[in-house]
């Protein structure tokens, strides 16, 4: 049984998308099958790991609307042990033929449900906003991950989203909890950035995540190249950031495996 995590804010520019692709691709380096769920009309989680949504024929929305298999729409990446369920723009028009349907807020649990057993994590990205499909994927996450760039205006809208988290807790799924707050697009030269993180840990304590992600040139290069950070430069900041806080994610919820636990007692 996997632990599915979205991850989401409604702010747009927040590192949502990179987050989505760069911590799925990082659990699938560290050998856990992973599913990314591109649940965007944007499909730019679709795009970022190197497919044309144009050119997908069964995507997320064929599996919600159509009750298409998800096993006929995912689709193999050039990553090991990573998975993409693709989105393509027909995603606009889902929350509006969903309003009619039975038990509408839980439809992508439905989908999900059917292939959860094939993969340790899966990562939902999703849209910038609080509409339906975003209800979908919290009302199926075990968890939720909420970036937070470290800009002015940070906290601005993170009320409004935790009280929809509120919402979906107490009406939909009790057994949601929120991962972590993940800080993103951190200069360590700028003053700013720092002030951010004091007031986002001052805030929220131990509900943000140790690792922060840094603004990285290679990060940002790497969806045009239609790849994770990881697969276009090991050694970068960014991959070593989200390398970090995928084990900092597999460690908070107990996955460490044997042979991973013996590597960091060598190592230390």
């Amino acid at each position: 049984m996997s632990k599915i995590i979205a991850i989401a804010n409604q702010k747009g520019g927040v590192g949502k998308t990179t987050s989505s692709i760069n911590l799925a691709a990082s659990l699938a380096v560290l050998e856990y099958r992973t599913l990314l769920v591109d649940a965007d009309p944007q499909a730019n989680s679709t795009s970022g790991i190197g497919f044309d949504p144009r050119a997908i024929k069964e995507s997320i929305y064929e599996c919600i609307i159509n009750d298409v298999d998800p096993r006929d729409a995912i689709q193999k990446t050039e990553t090991p042990n990573l998975d993409l369920l693709p989105a393509h723009i027909d995603l606009v028009g889902a929350e509006i033929e969903m309003i009619n349907l039975n038990e509408r807020e839980y439809k992508m649990r439905a989908v999900l449900d059917k292939v959860r057993d094939d993969y340790d994590f899966i990562i939902i990205d999703c849209s910038p906003s609080l509409g339906l499909i975003t209800i979908n994927a919290l009302t199926a996450a075990n968890s939720v991950i909420i970036p937070v760039q470290c800009e002015y205006f940070a906290l601005e809208g993170l009320g409004k989203l935790l009280n929809t988290i509120k919402i979906v807790q107490s009406r939909l799924n009790t057994n949601l909890d929120i991962e972590g707050i993940l800080l993103t697009m951190y200069d360590v030269r700028l003053r700013l950035s720092n002030q951010v993180v004091e007031e986002v840990k001052t805030h929220f304590q131990e509900l943000v995540f140790e690792t922060i992600i840094q603004r990285n040139t290679r990060l940002s290069e790497a969806p045009s190249y239609g790849v994770s950070v990881i697969m276009h430069d090991a050694n970068c900041k960014g991959s070593i950031n989200y390398l970090n806080l995928a084990r900092e994610i597999i460690r908070k919820n107990g996955l460490v495996r044997e042979e991973e636990s013996n590597k960091a007692i060598v190592n230390s």
